[in-house]
């Protein structure tokens, strides 16, 4: 959530009591919206007019490097490191507004990735504002995500945010089901790069057969453990059986990783400095098993931290390069989240940082080699579309984890 919207009077309510609890919530824009998730969907069905026209469109004329790409399928996985000996990785989150500052953040990274060989992109959620798809052919997939990024023609590692999966309060993450569609998304889009709620993906050192990653992703879907709602499904509750399946994977997953960097990406934060607060006590919440986020501060400490050197997050729209600790065993956390939206200008929390912004719109771009692990933070002038290289970080390899 951020400035413009809403922190929930107590935590651990379900969508309807919150909105019980506060009823000056039915009135405004809450209401309206509340309004638009009870009425029939028009904009499932104009997704699908809206893609229908574009196709059509593309036949009849020149064809764009993304339509080219749609019709031979998906932008390939980078197979080796580029000729600086190194994977260059685009890191952007909290997105999908389709508004002209994501539009300004897009052409600005575009132009960074072509300097500097960028062969894969990150999207740390919150990609389809306020609410998330209607469908997995919405058309706000076009207008929140295909459009701005026009011209970044990379496979896209995309990881659910809670507004992509909210209910009738936006950005609640109170109904993680909608996720599924920006997973059948990724069926058809070159760029969406979703095999599944969570997932990993290894890129190899070298191009031979059977070499070890070089880099491993670990990519989380946090929202059941973050919500700002409980959650009413069983099957997403935060003890349920997703949460236990998805733990038991990324524990067995690390594990069996052979890579020299692993990477773990997920929306919510384990230590932040911006305003929503850290894991444990997101936004102030100190009780219950969701507003809080302290079942995720669970899963970060007992089997992220120490394991993994990244934990790379959006949700505060910030840019925080933060110092590895030992609270945290050596793990770095990284906060992305300034691709269209801004901070309020100031640090809430003092965890150790190498470097942190707290009003500008940016994005990172990640390098990994045998060597070293360097992290570039940019900053971009929205009015003209350019970015500023702000801050290098740059960390030493060390030995493959056990």
């Amino acid at each position: 959530m951020c400035d413009d919207e809403l922190i929930p009077p107590r935590a651990d309510l379900t969508e309807d009591q919150w909105l019980r609890a506060d009823p000056a919530l039915a009135e405004g824009p809450v209401g309206e919206r509340v309004s638009q998730m009870r009425a029939p969907r028009r904009r499932t069905v104009l997704g699908g007019v809206v893609a229908g026209a574009a196709a059509l469109t593309a036949l009849g004329g020149a064809q764009t490097p993304a339509a080219a790409a749609a019709r031979t399928g998906k932008f390939p996985l980078p197979t080796a490191p580029n000729r600086a000996g190194e994977y260059a990785v685009l890191l952007t989150g909290d997105a999908g507004t389709g508004e002209e500052a994501q539009h300004a953040v897009a052409a600005a990274a575009r132009e960074v990735c072509r300097a500097e060989g960028v062969g894969l992109a990150v999207g740390l959620g919150d990609n389809i504002y306020e609410n998330g798809p209607e469908s997995a052919d919405d058309s706000e997939f076009r207008t929140k995500f295909e459009d701005p990024n026009s011209g970044v023609d990379l496979p896209w590692l995309m990881v659910l945010g809670n507004h992509d999966c909210s209910g009738l309060i936006p950005g609640s993450g109170g109904d993680p089901s909608r996720g599924d569609r920006e997973v059948g998304y990724a069926q058809g889009s070159p760029r969406w790069y979703m095999p599944s709620r969570y997932y990993n993906v290894a890129l190899p050192a070298t191009d031979a057969p059977g070499a070890d990653p070089l880099v491993e992703f670990f990519a989380l879907d946090t929202n059941p453990v973050s919500s700002y709602v409980v959650q009413t499904d069983p099957h997403y509750r935060w003890n349920g059986p997703y949460m236990r399946d998805q733990r038991a994977w990324l524990d067995r997953s690390l594990a069996a990783s052979r890579a020299r960097w692993k990477i773990v990406l997920g929306h919510h934060p384990y230590l932040n400095n911006g305003k929503h607060g850290s894991a444990g006590s997101y936004d102030g919440f100190v009780i219950g098993n969701y507003t809080s986020g302290i079942h995720l501060k669970e899963l970060y400490e007992e089997v992220v931290c120490g394991r993994a050197d990244v934990i790379l997050s959006g949700h505060d729209h910030t840019l925080q390069i933060l110092e590895p600790t030992a609270r945290t065993r050596g793990t770095r956390q990284i906060v992305c989240g300034a691709a269209a939206k801004s901070g309020d200008g100031k640090a809430h929390f003092d965890h150790p940082s190498t470097w942190q912004n707290f009003s500008d719109h940016g994005f990172m771009v990640l390098k990994v080699s045998q060597r070293a692990m360097t992290v570039e933070a940019y900053t971009v002038d929205v009015a003209t579309r350019t970015a500023r290289l702000a801050h290098r970080t740059r960390t030493a390899s060390r030995p493959v984890h056990a």
